[in-house]
C-alpha cells in the first residue's frame, strides 16, 4: 500500500510528504494568494506521468541492450474550459539519446509503456484523456 500526507501551511500553500519520506511544495496560483514558490497539484500530476513513462522507457531499453545515455520527456497538456478543469489530452515527446541506438527498439519501449507499463498515464487513459506520444534519437 502506497501513503502520503498532504499539510496545509498558510494561505494556499501545501507541503506533500510521500511514504518514502520526501517532501514537495505545492500551491494555489498567483490569483488565489499564491506566491509562485510551489508546484501546482495538477503540474505534479503531469511531470508524475513523465516521469512513470520516462522511467519504463530507459528501463526497457536498458533490458534490450541498447546504449542509452539520456533520456527527456517534453509534455503538454490540454485542460478542459470548465471545473473541474481536469486534462483532455496529453502529448508525450520522448528525446532519447545514445550510441548505435535502435529507432525500432525506441518505438518499441515507447509503446510499451504506453500500452502495458506506466500505470499513471494508464490510468488517465483509462478517464478518458487522449494520451500520445512520439520520439526522437539523438546520436551521440
Amino acid at each position: 500500500m502506497m501513503k502520503a500526507k498532504v499539510r496545509w501551511i498558510n494561505d494556499v500553500k501545501f507541503l506533500g510528504q510521500s511514504g518514502s519520506g520526501h517532501a514537495v511544495l505545492m500551491e494555489g496560483p498567483e490569483s488565489s494568494g499564491g506566491e509562485n514558490i510551489g508546484m501546482r497539484p495538477m503540474e505534479l500530476l503531469l511531470i508524475g506521468a513523465g516521469g512513470c513513462s520516462s522511467y519504463d522507457v530507459v528501463t526497457i531499453l536498458q533490458k534490450a541492450r541498447q546504449n542509452v545515455s539520456g533520456c527527456e520527456c517534453d509534455l503538454s497538456a490540454e485542460r478542459a474550459d470548465a471545473i473541474p478543469a481536469v486534462f483532455e489530452k496529453i502529448h508525450m515527446h520522448f528525446r532519447v539519446s545514445g550510441k548505435d541506438l535502435s529507432a525500432k527498439q525506441v518505438e518499441k519501449a515507447v509503446a510499451l509503456s504506453a500500452e502495458k507499463y506506466c500505470s499513471a498515464t494508464i490510468m488517465m487513459v483509462k478517464g478518458g484523456v487522449q494520451v500520445t506520444h512520439d520520439f526522437e534519437i539523438v546520436a551521440e
